[in-house]
């Protein structure tokens, strides 16, 4: 049966059909899992952050920085939100970040498949893509297809029990395309200090750089959360990506935490002297009440040497030196990211260059498209990797 072939009933894949079958084509999704669009239903906390009204360059990543932006201008925040409201999501917004105001992300994938079974897309479950040749003779455990088009949106390698198993990644180089190494992004970062398993537990605000020798890679801040293998919070999966690609090609990857932006070291200083002299039996440790977590106190002051019970008396100024630079530039040497299975997006993929922005199509093989995140873009948190799975679906579904 020929016509145009999907292969992947994700987010990207789902929404390309749309756009494919308004234009009165043949479409057919491919789906390797039992149901489509389970990655969607996982998607903010379950509510489905469907996308942000916040919308800049920094948002997507990829080693091509101008490809996202490019292919966001066909379909932007203002199409997305139209597009849904259309099919039945009203948008619920928070501080930008815009859900489905029945607080459900089975509304946003129903809403997707409703709309899909009105304008006659065929879904095939449990169908796994064996290979595929570049007349478009596509080979799968339940029989071939011949089609006149196909849209590779098989996802990337994040989470890999929700279908993400990284096999578009191969069919894509099996037909010729470069892959940039897939890494985990979105993720938290695991360390070999020992004090994290004094630290576990331990949520606290931070302002986090990532540098790799003396080269700064990234920087966030908000609530970091320490664990017994390392750090996570938001600021450090938004840095993640950077992290993995620089351990990945063998440099070294250094965050450096801030727990207090708003005092310099000199003002750290002063403030822990003022506690002391208020109270001259006052204990080092005693005086970051209030000001720090206890378990970072007591673990910043062991990691400087610096004994717990000492009073103001028996302090060196050399001593409250070392201690606000612990403070005010903590740094964790970071062993690896966690894995694939803990990472909610895919960093690298089918390097941009070999892709028509305007149409998604590849510039090597004639008829074959690419959407959403087997492509070398991935979004920070915050609704991105879903705007860029609609916008990327919509051009390669307008074009298929």
């Amino acid at each position: 049966m020929s016509g145009i072939y999907i292969i992947g009933g994700g987010a990207s894949g789902l929404f390309a059909a749309l756009w494919a079958a308004k234009r009165k084509n043949k479409v057919t999704v491919l789906e390797h899992k039992d149901k489509p669009g389970k990655k969607i239903l996982a998607t903010g906390n379950g509510k489905c952050n469907y996308t942000n009204l916040i919308q800049d360059r920094e948002c997507y990543r990829s080693d091509d920085p101008s490809f996202a932006p490019e292919v966001l201008k066909a379909f932007d925040t203002g199409r997305t939100v139209e597009f849904f409201r259309e099919i039945g999501i009203y948008p619920h917004e928070r501080n930008g970040y815009l859900y489905p105001n029945s607080g459900q992300a089975t509304s946003v994938l129903e809403a997707l498949l409703m709309e899909g079974e009105r304008l006659g897309v065929r879904v095939e479950c449990g169908v796994h893509v064996q290979r595929m040749e570049k007349n478009l003779r596509i080979y799968t455990d339940k029989g071939e297809y011949q089609a006149d088009r196909v849209l590779l949106a098989a996802g990337g390698m994040a989470n890999p029990a929700l279908g993400s198993d990284g096999s578009g990644f191969e069919l894509a180089k099996a037909l010729g395309h470069r892959i940039i190494t897939p890494l985990p992004a979105l993720v938290q970062l695991k360390s070999k200090e020992k004090y994290f398993k004094t630290l576990a537990g331990v949520r606290t605000e931070a302002e986090v750089s990532l540098y790799s020798g003396k080269k700064l890679l990234a920087e966030e801040k908000g609530e970091v959360l320490f664990a017994d293998y390392g750090i996570s919070g938001i600021p450090v999966m938004q840095v993640s990506r950077y992290a993995a690609k620089a351990l990945s090609e063998g440099r070294e990857a250094l965050l450096v935490l801030d727990f207090l932006p708003f005092l310099s070291k000199e003002e750290l200083k002063d403030v822990l002297v003022s506690r002391l002299k208020r109270n001259r039996m006052e204990t080092i440790e005693q005086a970051f009440i209030g000001l720090l977590n206890n378990k970072l106190a007591y673990v910043a002051l062991k990691e400087t040497k610096i004994e717990v019970s000492l009073t103001l008396g028996q302090l060196k100024n050399e001593q409250l030196s070392r201690l606000a630079a612990r403070l005010k530039e903590w740094k964790i040497p970071i062993s690896e990211p966690k894995s694939f299975e803990l990472a909610q997006v895919t960093a690298g993929g089918v390097d941009t260059k070999e892709i028509n922005p305007a149409t998604m199509e590849s510039k090597l093989v004639k008829g074959l498209f690419f959407a959403g995140e087997i492509v070398d873009v991935d979004g920070t948190c915050g609704g991105y990797n879903l705007q860029w799975a609609w916008s990327s679906g919509y051009t390669a579904g307008s074009h298929l």
